[in-house]
């Protein structure tokens, strides 16, 4: 049972300020002394990294897509176990979602999942008396959505308050916030969507420290704390890595065993439901796992981490900008997403590691990359070498790659048999040429029925992020493959 009062903060449309306010909430709180626990929906990688920098606590993604509406409730009471405070930010308008799944995934979907009230962020700069009939459809269109206040954002003037709360009176939401422009916490942008937080630290503390000084003085943080008790308590067990571990069931098919399975059947509606799992964890030997970070590596799931560990393998984070040799003892290797784009030359000039990483895929070692680690293995990015593992290059494009997908593993591999169905998110303007090997690594089922990325030896590369947490069995495989590899 998790008791632990929380605020979901939603918007009517992206760019409405959802992140500005959802961390300037988070900063207020922790200057107050308050455990903050951080939380974003959807799968985004880089807003939870400004919450961490608001509350001291790891952010943490809630996405019923990836991970089944079922896993919302443990992992947000995993996340926030011994907190006073979380602050959910949601993602894009609050009853966007899934395409074509109806409010699956949506921030108003997960604001039922948690009992959360919700805080509507409402872009007010171009409107005045009309906001009271954007709050009011917002705050009926579903009934068991709770809108319990709205904070209105890039108010312009006093006058324009004044406006707007005459407007809103009539609506039955109260205003529990009013924050005027303020360019010190606007957040530099790209191709795709805010810079991280890696990149820009020290700025980042700074517009993170002005978020929170601007909700403080324009928001009702004692109306926003009462708000945020009246949340329903949650009857689920939080979640915990080792103990899902211990649950899952054997292996079906021996962890060395690779190799391609024939891809048209793999499309089909057949795909297995979970992935196989290794041998009790006190028989399994230490095992080193490197996980790539950085600036360059900047997207991960926390309990991608947590598993890992659970499945007895010491995690060692190293930075392929600035290391020359993978750490010392790695077993196995994690490359997840980030911008290799941005720092091609860096990674490109960094001759050693590039060879380091290229004779641990040789030698047949577990390799995981997703998204940007898959740019990493290629022959070249950009016209850059890159480590070369595989035959494959890789290239910006104009084109912009986003959406959830709907996938099953066509050849077995260091994180899953042939047959496995997961669901992953691609996200990115880049391309890979050839986009598959020999052995994919997944048949995409949906939006599109395509195969994609690469199984060979020890290496799984792809383009799509999954959560491990959907499947623990993927974290046991790889640090099996650790041991007998």
């Amino acid at each position: 049972m998790s008791s632990v009062p929380r605020l979901v903060i939603a918007a009517p449309s992206s760019g409405s300020g959802k992140t500005t306010v959802a961390t300037g909430l988070m900063a207020a709180f922790a200057a107050r002394g308050l455990a903050v626990s951080p939380h974003k929906v959807g799968p985004d990688y880089i807003d939870p990294g400004y919450h961490t920098l608001a509350t001291g606590r790891v952010g943490r993604n809630l996405d019923a897509y990836l991970c089944g509406p079922e896993l919302v409730g443990p992992l947000f009471a995993h996340g926030a176990r011994g907190c006073d405070l979380a602050v959910v930010e949601g993602v894009m308008g609050m009853f966007d979602g899934a395409a074509g799944e109806g409010e699956l995934a949506s921030t108003a979907h997960v604001a039922k999942l948690l009992r959360a009230p919700v805080v509507l962020v409402v872009d007010a700069s171009s409107q005045s008396r009309s906001v009271a009939a954007l709050v009011h459809g917002f705050a009926s269109w579903d009934p068991e959505v709770r809108v319990g206040g709205v904070i209105l954002n890039k108010v312009a003037s006093d006058r324009h308050e004044a406006l707007l709360r005459e407007a809103l009176d009539s609506a039955g939401v109260p205003v529990l916030g009013v924050l005027r422009r303020a360019p010190q916490v606007d957040t530099p942008s790209r191709h795709l969507g805010l810079v991280p937080v890696a990149e820009r630290r020290a700025a980042a503390v700074e517009a993170v420290a002005a978020m929170g000084a601007q909700v403080d003085a324009g928001c009702d943080l004692e109306a926003l704390i009462a708000l945020a008790r009246s949340a329903g308590a949650l009857s689920c067990a939080a979640w915990d890595a080792a103990e899902v571990l211990a649950s899952s069931p054997p292996p079906p098919l021996p962890v060395p065993s690779l190799g391609a399975a024939p891809p048209d059947p793999r499309l089909g509606p057949e795909g297995a439901s979970s992935s196989d799992a290794g041998q009790a964890e006190s028989a399994r030997p230490h095992s080193r796992v490197a996980v790539a970070g950085g600036p360059a590596f900047t997207f991960s799931y926390a309990e991608h981490t947590e598993l890992l560990t659970a499945a007895g393998a010491e995690v060692v984070v190293f930075d392929p900008l600035r290391d020359e040799q993978l750490p010392d003892g790695t077993r196995g290797l994690v490359i997840g997403g980030g911008f290799p784009e941005v720092y091609a030359a860096e990674l490109s000039a960094n001759e050693p590691l590039r060879k380091a990483v290229s004779a641990l895929a040789e030698s047949g070692a577990p390799v995981a990359a997703e998204c940007a680690g898959l740019l990493y293995l290629c022959r070249e990015l950009d016209g850059r070498p890159m480590c070369g593992v595989l035959d494959a290059t890789a290239r910006m494009s104009e084109r912009l790659t986003l959406g959830y997908r709907d996938a099953v593993a066509l050849s077995d591999s260091v994180l899953a048999v042939a047959g496995t169905r997961m669901r992953g998110h691609e996200f990115h303007r880049t391309v890979v040429e050839p986009g598959s090997g020999a052995a994919p690594a997944w048949g995409v089922r949906a939006p599109e029925r395509r195969v994609e990325g690469f199984v060979q030896q020890g290496v799984h590369a792809s383009y799509l992020h999954t959560h491990w947490a959907a499947e623990p069995g993927v974290a046991r495989r790889f640090v099996e493959r650790c041991r007998t590899s």
